[in-house]
């Protein structure tokens, strides 16, 4: 079957084309500075053909009206019309307590999902105006919505309750949600293929980039996740400050003069890497700043590996014991030196890796085992595919729709 993967953002359209029969990409692309003067990239996988332009978008409906004229396209593009796309998958950042899977797209889960704008405002709005873009110019392709919480929709009640009024969850649904939902559901289907089981494992799947999530996965489903209601919690990002003191945002707003929205825009766009080192949120940066003597950058770095390394081991006291931990995304498959500042000191839960093999695995290499043979606890490095789960998932709804 073939799926387009719709990734919408505010200003931005991400979109990929899938051949199911064999999990390929044919093309990719993406629409950005939507709403301001917009600009299109596009490239046909098997050719290499490339093509890129200017061109006004003032809202996702056009952007998708140029998605369609770049794959329709006779010389870049990769199907003759759009009758041979099969269906749309949409990338949808939070679900709420409303979607514990993905959904076929109708009136009543677009309605839920407006519900849900509180939740995630900075992306359900552009998810949205992504589906009304797709519905206007493919009306008569099922769409599937995939959501990043779905997948963390297995925590038992103790560990998804907050510590509040029960009245508060009951009317707002404040509770612990998760994210980065399909890329831990994909690094941890892979990693019990390597076990060869999924009743009985207990796995921690570390998905760290410019945004991190950690979670433990038991017997193939979540038990716990680090990020919370929102995707600000957990640990330290590229700009988000991960867990700290709630007074700490009171106290801040009276010394800073600020108001909710911009409290809110501080700690996700000003904290994190770019706010401990005074550096960059991009870790890369961060390494050429440590070795030109930046104490601040160091600092920045062994506050992250600090942080996954007490997440690793509460989660394995949690699932009472732990078969595997893996690394995965922009950070987790690229820097080694935050895969050893989280690794060193988990000795006493029988994690060994080789530090040579460690120093020279990045994404390109494919999935790698940094453990060595006497490690009790696996230890890889699996890139993540979140787009072919969404593809996956939305080949599935659909067939079984009809």
């Amino acid at each position: 079957m073939n799926v387009l993967v719709v990734n919408a953002g505010s200003s931005s359209l991400k979109y990929q084309l899938f051949d199911t029969a064999n999990g390929s990409v044919v093309a990719k692309g993406l629409c950005e500075r939507i709403g301001i003067d917009g600009a299109i990239t596009h490239k046909q996988l098997a050719s290499g053909k490339e093509y890129s332009a200017q061109l006004p978008m003032p809202n996702h409906t056009a952007a998708m009206t140029y998605v369609v004229e770049a794959l329709t396209n006779a010389d870049h593009g990769c199907v003759k019309s759009m009758d041979e796309i099969e269906a749309v998958g949409h990338r949808i950042v939070h679900g709420g307590a409303y979607f514990s899977e993905s959904m076929l797209l109708n009136k009543d889960v677009l309605a839920k999902l407006e519900l849900c704008r509180d939740l995630a405002p900075l992306h359900t709005g552009a998810h949205i105006q992504g589906i009304e873009g797709c519905l206007a110019v493919m009306p008569n392709t099922p769409q599937v919505l995939v959501f990043d919480t779905a997948f963390h929709q297995t925590m038992p009640k103790e560990a998804y309750t907050y510590a509040i009024p029960t009245e508060l969850y009951e009317k707002y649904a404040i509770r612990r949600y998760g994210f980065h939902g399909t890329s831990h559901s994909y690094v941890s289907a892979e990693m019990t293929k390597i076990l060869g089981k999924v009743e009985g494992t207990k796995i921690v799947t570390c998905h760290l980039g410019n945004g991190s999530s950690i979670s433990a996965v038991k017997d193939g489903k979540v038990l716990d996740t680090s990020m919370g209601f929102t995707p600000l919690a957990g640990v330290e990002m590229g700009t988000r400050c991960g867990d700290i003191d709630p007074a700490i945002v009171p106290f801040l707003m009276d010394k800073l003069n600020m108001n909710t929205t911009q409290i809110n825009d501080y700690l996700n766009k000003k904290c994190g890497f770019l706010g401990v080192s005074g550096v960059s949120s991009d870790c890369r940066d961060l390494e050429a700043a440590i070795a030109a003597g930046n104490e601040n950058a160091k600092l920045a770095m062994d506050l992250l590996g600090y942080q996954i390394k007490k997440y690793i081991g509460s989660y394995a006291a949690a699932m009472g014991g732990l078969d595997a931990i893996v690394f995965t995304a922009g950070i987790g498959e690229n820097t080694a030196s935050i895969r050893k500042r989280a690794l060193d000191g988990l000795e006493f839960l029988g994690v060994e890796y080789d530090a040579d093999v460690n120093e020279k695995t990045f994404g390109r290499n494919g999935v790698t085992e940094l453990s060595t043979k006497n490690s009790k606890v696996k230890v890889y490095m699996i890139p993540t595919n979140e787009e072919l789960v969404i593809a996956s998932d939305t080949e599935a709804i659909v067939k079984a729709s009809k």
